[in-house]
């Protein structure tokens, strides 16, 4: 018993820490600048809550965008009723986001398989289309919901708070929530996250999720109601969405309907299964990668794309930058694509089986070694 503890413990203090030092060693790829970070934390806790319904019960979702868009909602509404302060907005984006899953697990989770993703992706588009219609008094429509200077933030201004000249900007008990410490606030919260995550994985209720996955009529024939359990794993998988959603008002104080389009409900998919869906690193590596991808590809444009092969003939140069271009800049998607279509055919398992098949693959090599080794001595022996 106590060495599963020490594994999940070491598991714990080195994912903290290489997420602490992220700033340090994503230096050399260029991704040390602040606003990319953030995203990378951010997007973690999306893909780590997707998991948990996903990766556990196999159950897909293709509404998880309407819980993300809840979250920045919930949290600029905050900002422009009660405070500045990060701490209530982020509470309010989890608690809505999660009474909002409630309502939707309720309903979709009457039907499973494909009947179920085609649910909850009418939920998430119902949600989206409303955020531009019906409900535009609280989500101020195309225009998205942005701070103002007469906002009444009550709290701030009961303690004097709120007499700034300009637009007011998010903080923690004073520290600003722009550049990194907006990014270690996101960052603890990630850590926290994966660590609840880490214990509903190692739990009963986690053992349970798997067993509905692996076979849920048989768990049905012996009794055993599982409802509850998929609706609860939806409502947590919700509310880490809801978390994230928050965090992306915090860390840029604005919240629109674009946030609740189907394609944000596909990316996590897209993080989660190229990271490896049902592991506990998989989908923060998917979202790393998609994130790091979306911020580099996407920055080349023909002229860089020029100066990158100019030590090439001009011939072969005008060939080169329309067909490269393709993969890059607004058309970054389809290097996407390729890579998961690579990794889906390659890797069922996603990123995270690849790792483990290079290990496994160094330490058969050992293994091998170790026994050539050993075979001339006991032959001289």
């Amino acid at each position: 018993m106590k060495k599963p503890f020490l594994n999940d413990a070491l598991l714990l203090l080195i994912f903290s820490a290489v997420i602490l030092a992220l700033p340090l060693w994503s230096e050399p790829f260029g991704a040390n600048y602040p606003d990319l970070l953030q995203k990378f934390a951010i997007y973690g806790i999306f893909a780590i809550g997707f998991n948990i319904l996903f990766g556990l019960t196999g159950y897909l979702s293709f509404g998880h965008a309407a819980f993300l868009g809840v979250g920045s909602y919930a949290a600029v509404w905050s900002f422009k009723l009660l405070t500045m302060n990060a701490i209530p907005a982020v509470i309010f984006g989890v608690i809505f986001s999660g009474l909002l899953a409630l309502i939707i697990g309720f309903l979709s989770l009457r039907r499973s398989g494909i009947y179920f993703s085609i649910l909850t992706l009418a939920f998430a588009q119902m949600s989206y289309n409303l955020a531009y219609s019906v409900l535009t008094p609280i989500t101020n429509g195309e225009t998205g919901l942005q701070l103002a200077r007469a906002d009444p933030r009550i709290i701030d201004r009961m303690f004097g708070e709120a007499t700034s000249a300009g637009l007011p900007i998010t903080d923690l008990f004073g520290e600003p929530m722009s550049g990194y410490p907006g990014f270690y606030f996101c960052a603890v919260l990630l850590i926290i996250c994966f660590f609840l995550s880490l214990l509903i994985f190692r739990s009963p209720f986690g053992l349970m999720l798997k067993g509905i996955k692996s076979n849920q009529n048989r768990m049905k024939y012996t009794g055993l109601n599982t409802r509850p359990y998929m609706l609860t794993a939806f409502v947590i998988s919700g509310m880490y969405a809801g978390l994230a959603g928050s965090l992306l008002a915090v860390t840029d104080p604005l919240a629109g309907a674009e946030r609740m389009q189907w394609t944000a409900s596909g990316e996590v998919v897209l993080m989660t299964i190229l990271g490896g869906a049902g592991t506990l690193i998989g989908p923060m590596l998917g979202a790393g990668l998609i994130k790091y991808f979306e911020n580099i590809f996407s920055s080349f444009d023909n002229n860089v794309l020029h100066h990158a092969f100019s030590f090439l003939p001009d011939s072969v140069v005008d060939f080169l930058v329309p067909v490269v271009g393709l993969f890059v800049g607004s058309g970054w998607n389809l290097t996407l694509g390729l890579l998961f279509v690579i990794v889906v055919i390659f890797l069922p398992g996603g990123l995270v089986e690849g790792f483990n098949r290079i290990f496994s693959l160094f330490t058969s090599d050992r293994k091998r070694d170790a026994q050539s080794v050993q075979a001339p001595n006991q032959a001289g022996e």
